[in-house]
């Protein structure tokens, strides 16, 4: 499992996913807005705008705020008009870093961005950087107490590209990004338990750490990232021991 998730999972662990919703909500409803502005209120003839749907109702995100939110994107409602940027830097002990944002003030975030950066021991870099050994994939993780036959039947069947075991014990199933959900209500109905789905960037390069310092510095950026309203997603490199995990998150 990828560090990013790892975190993800301790966080939730801790209780702050319930405390986050709120934010969470919110950039969900950016990205419902800009789908729907640049492809139209009609989730059937746009995928960006289906695949953003799913992701909020996977968030229990209200039908009522979906529409309210597709509704600014086509011009309905007034809505703030925003600028998808990523930007490319690099983590304490040479990890990559990709941050998604959605902003209405490219100023202000890439200010924000680079200070984040700078004040965890980072470094932003040039587009381009490091952004080539990401690649955009559908990664579903099921429990492990499924067999092995079992999952790899019912994610073949429902379209996967592969499944393989997972660091934590688990099966990693990865797909095309728009058809992650659809993948996970298929794999729900085989009976199978689904511990996350995400539509996310993976790297064919993982930087092992192990360097408790280092570890410490990584999850605090990857924290202040996700708690910056303009970043939608923040994308990383590295791989981090369970233990070594748990001493930094503390």
């Amino acid at each position: 499992m990828s560090g990013h998730s790892k975190w993800a999972t301790i966080k939730h662990q801790k209780g702050a996913k319930d405390k986050a919703r709120g934010k969470l909500f919110n950039k969900i409803a950016r990205q419902l807005e800009v789908a729907a502005r640049e492809g139209g209120g009609d989730p059937s003839s746009n995928s960006s705008l289906r695949t953003a749907i799913q992701k909020a109702k996977a968030g229990q995100m209200t039908n009522d705020a979906i529409d309210r939110a597709i509704k600014r994107g086509t011009g309905a409602d007034d809505g703030g008009t925003y600028e998808a940027i990523m930007y490319e830097g690099y983590a304490p002990g040479g990890v990559a870093i990709l941050v998604d944002t959605l902003t209405d003030n490219r100023n202000r975030t890439g200010s924000d961005v680079r200070n984040i950066f700078s004040k965890l021991g980072g470094s932003l870099a040039e587009p381009g950087a490091v952004g080539w050994q990401f690649s955009r994939k559908g990664v579903i993780i099921v429990d492990g107490a499924a067999g092995e036959d079992d999952v790899m039947m019912a994610a073949l069947d429902a379209g996967a590209d592969d499944v393989a075991a997972d660091g934590d014990g688990d099966w990693r199933v990865t797909c095309t990004p728009n058809h992650v959900y659809d993948l996970q209500a298929a794999l729900e109905a085989a009976a199978l338990i689904v511990k996350s789905a995400e539509s996310t960037m993976v790297s064919s390069v993982i930087i092992e750490v192990t360097d408790a310092a280092d570890a410490r510095k990584i999850l605090r950026m990857l924290d202040a990232f996700e708690d910056n309203d303009d970043v939608q997603d923040v994308f990383s490199n590295f791989d981090i021991s369970d233990e070594l995990m748990e001493e930094a998150s503390t």
